[in-house]
């Protein structure tokens, strides 16, 4: 008889007289001696008492918790998996413990009997019971851990237990012997003539059970939910996976037999297809009023109740897959309900299907009818900040207004304009000097792909691809210096075509920079560094670019995320092209302009990578390990010898090596002379290299820790002798450093500045406040005091400060946010 198992899945020595002296040293060591015995007498009672010990009941032990081990005559496949699904069945936990102390266990023994005071509150909010060993069922452990590893394929396993006993503690090894696990030898399909069973039959290439796999009952559970699947996309709307059952005959040596069934017992329902027969799209939907008060229109086929005030009707088909008379598919369902939403225009959005009345069954298939729900959000928003901006050399108010139209063309196009306005004053160097900044920007976003002539929809993925177009102007006046208008042009496209996936090309994206009342004591400095002036210079910038970002953050349950954005971007590549076959003529700094303008010429490459793994299992746990690599590099050539200002990279600050200001490092080995600290950053470069190590965990509630280490640096495509780099040669005197920040291969490692240090985040979810201390381990300049003769006669010298040592040395960062 065929034996089948049914899976339904639920001494002193002599005293001597001795000298004066000798007396004198004996009473400073029998002091001394004493001393220490009392310092270790102290940290021994505070090591009991935080231990917890000191307070179980007689007669019982504090439970520290358990071990698994498994025995077999056979080689064990993936053994730490199963060793770690065994230990998952041990219960209870024992208490939380650090090297070796339970503060938590002692918090509770201060609050035990008291219903108020200080003891109370320590015992309540940070407070843990004592798990004591008389509380430790063995039986009901081992009974789960035999479940465990039937379920694994190991038939007929046994397991034993053992307490292991010390002062005032104990231990639960557990033992489990088992035989060689059993493997699938054969898997039967359903040969039914039936639709129900031709549907079943059709997802067997896709099957998860193979041919040789170890028996496993987490994979039987998939399965189910793998063919559930499979016939929600073939309209079978009532099926569930508790209809299936799988028969496996374990009779044979160690291998097993696999019979798929469908239950006898289903409901008539569940074993027929649907097809949609009516599908009403209301945009009108309030859970406060469910009654329709406007009458539906007929558009495309759907039942529609409009409200033109706000969309056409073609904007929102356009977001709906499920159709009138097609074939109920869930994964269609699902799609439009992510594009609806995606939207930006409504709170809530579901689907309901009722069984469509006095429709009779046509060949085997049932009808449904649909209602889409569509709850808006207001059309019109109007957003006012008041914020207080602070840096290094300005500090000041800025107001912030952000207007939102969500249907501005009554096609859910979202409109955003942005105004800001701020007022700063110098610190340091600009004391006296105020910064007047103004500025407007708008956005317009389009929820499709506008590419003429094609109708692109991306119809396969669940988000609502985007066309947006941008334009602003910035107006900089900074009093004694000069003043700058800023203009930005931009259009594009944004798209995803799954949950992890992004990405962005932006054909154009234009900005020009105009300097103008330039003041002479700005000019004198442009004058003198020529690298600020090229940067300053009036240019065209006429940019495209492209990013692709993939993300594991959104898998809020996996252990292990990762996360990688690279990009590309070009500048003045298709005007120069076009101005060289034309035979143009070039200015007189040997570059081609357009409309009398020079314009830059790049290509950059920018690329992240970020790493965060949970060191617990529990998926609510904030302990983890976050890595960082950040690599940059900035290419002119031709039109330009340097990249633009606004597109070189800086490095050092609360979001980057956090030991150093903000733009305080680099270009290479380059330090900014005291004279020179006037707030214009020149430690700017083409090239970037930063890498970040941060462990995170959670103290208290709402409370992190962290430590972290950050390194990194900037260099130069471009030597410029204008920031050359000075040390103190063997005989004293200052050598200049010849690499003037350029990137070589050969010394760039030497150079990079590290940082180490911990910091407190408050994370209340909605937003995080940071505080970072950060000590300098390594810079990557000569750390000392320099005083440089000037290069003609009668010049001024250059004098370098040396960074102080010590505690002053730490920097702190307050910021918002993680790092990264």
């Amino acid at each position: 008889m065929l034996r089948f198992r049914r899976l339904d899945l639920t001494p002193l020595a002599p005293r001597r007289e001795a000298p004066r002296s000798e007396m004198l040293w004996g009473k400073s060591l029998y002091s001394s001696a004493w001393l220490l015995r009392g310092v270790g007498l102290t940290i021994a009672l505070l090591a009991g008492s935080c231990s917890g010990t000191k307070f179980i009941p007689e007669g019982d032990k504090l439970y520290t918790g358990g071990a698994v081990k498994v025995k077999s005559q056979s080689s064990i496949p993936n053994e730490s998996v199963l060793t770690a699904t065994l230990e998952a069945v041990i219960t209870p936990k024992p208490n939380s413990s650090i090297l070796g102390m339970r503060p938590k266990l002692y918090f509770w023994h201060m609050g035990e009997g008291k219903t108020k005071g200080l003891g109370h509150l320590l015992a309540d909010k940070y407070g843990e019971a004592p798990v004591l060993l008389s509380k430790v069922d063995t039986a009901k452990v081992q009974d789960l851990m035999a479940n465990r590893l039937n379920n694994s394929g190991y038939f007929h396993p046994k397991v034993s237990s053992e307490v292991k006993v010390k002062a005032n503690t104990a231990s639960v090894d557990y033992t489990a012997t088992v035989h060689k696990p059993y493997t699938i030898k054969e898997i039967h399909f359903p040969d039914s003539t039936g639709l129900l069973a031709r549907a079943i039959k059709a997802t067997e290439s896709g099957s998860l059970l193979k041919v040789g796999d170890p028996y496993n009952l987490q994979t039987f559970v998939n399965e189910r939910v793998r063919i559930d699947a499979a016939l929600k996309n073939q309209g079978y709307y009532y099926f569930s996976p508790d209809y299936l059952l799988f028969q496996v005959d374990s009779t044979l040596d160690n291998e097993a037999n696999v019979y798929l069934k469908v239950k006898e017992t289903i409901p008539p329902r569940a074993a027929k297809p649907y097809v949609l027969n009516r599908v009403t799209l209301n945009t009108q939907y309030s859970l406060s009023d469910t009654t329709e008060t406007t009458r539906p229109v007929m558009f495309r086929g759907y039942r529609y109740v409009p409200d033109e005030q706000v969309f056409r009707a073609r904007a929102i088909t356009n977001a709906v897959f499920i159709y009138p008379d097609s074939l109920y598919r869930r994964r269609r369902a699902d799609q439009t309900l992510s594009r609806l939403m995606s939207l930006g225009t409504f709170k809530f959005v579901d689907t309901r299907f009722r069984p469509a009345r006095n429709l009779p069954d046509s060949a085997g298939y049932g009808h449904l009818n649909a209602t889409v729900r569509m709850t808006q959000v207001p059309k019109k928003s109007l957003r006012a900040e008041l914020q207080m901006n602070t840096s290094n050399i300005f500090t000041g108010p800025a107001f912030v207004v952000q207007f939102r139209n969500r249907s501005a063309l009554r096609g859910a196009e979202q409109l955003l304009i942005n105004a800001n306005a701020s007022l700063e004053t110098g610190k340091g160097a600009l004391s006296g000097v105020t910064s007047t900044q103004y500025g407007i920007d708008g956005q317009l976003l389009v929820p499709r792909l506008i590419t003429p002539p094609f109708d692109i929809r991306l119809v396969n993925s669940d988000f609502q691809p985007r066309t947006f177009f941008n334009a602003g102007y910035k107006y900089v006046l900074r009093t004694k210096y000069f003043q700058e208008d800023i203009f930005n042009l931009g259009y594009g496209y944004s798209w995803k075509t799954k949950l992890t996936n992004e990405q962005q090309l932006q054909p154009i994206d234009l900005q020009y920079l105009r300097l103008s009342n330039q003041e002479k004591v700005f000019k004198d400095l442009l004058a003198a560094r020529p690298f600020l002036a090229n940067s300053f210079r009036q240019q065209f910038i006429l940019g495209s670019s492209y990013t692709y970002t993939y993300n594991q953050q959104v898998l809020e349950q996996r252990r292990n995320q990762m996360y990688f954005s690279g990009g590309v971007s070009l500048s003045g590549n298709v005007a120069h092209a076009l101005q060289s076959l034309s035979g143009a003529k070039k200015t007189d700094t040997g570059a081609y302009a357009l409309f009398g303008q020079e314009y830059s010429q790049y290509t950059k490459f920018d690329l992240e990578f970020r790493n965060y793994y949970r060191t617990s299992v529990n998926p609510t746990s904030g302990n983890k390990i976050a890595t960082r690599l950040l690599v940059g590099v900035g290419l002119p050539y031709q039109n330009s010898n340097v990249l633009p200002y606004l597109k070189q990279y800086g490095i050092g600050g609360p979001n980057s090596v956090r030991a150093f200001n903000a733009r305080g490092i680099g270009p290479g080995t380059y330090r900014t002379p005291d004279s020179q600290q006037n707030g214009f950053y020149d430690q700017v470069g083409d090239i970037r290299l930063e890498a970040n190590a941060e462990y995170r965990q959670d103290l208290f509630p709402y409370v992190k820790g962290a430590l972290f280490v950050d390194a990194g640096n900037i260099w130069l495509v471009n030597a410029d002798p204008s920031r050359a780099t000075y040390v103190k040669g063997e005989n004293g005197q200052p050598v200049r450093d010849f690499q003037d920040g350029q990137f070589r291969f050969n010394t760039f490692l030497k150079q990079l500045a590290i940082g180490a240090g911990a910091g407190i985040r408050i994370d209340v979810q909605f937003f995080v406040i940071r505080l970072d201390a950060a000590y300098p381990l390594v810079y990557p300049y000569s750390n000392e005091s320099l005083e440089v003769p000037g290069t003609n006669p009668g010049d001024p010298s250059i004098i370098y400060s040396a960074n102080k040592t010590g505690y002053k040395v730490i920097k702190l960062n307050i910021a918002i946010g993680y790092p990264f």
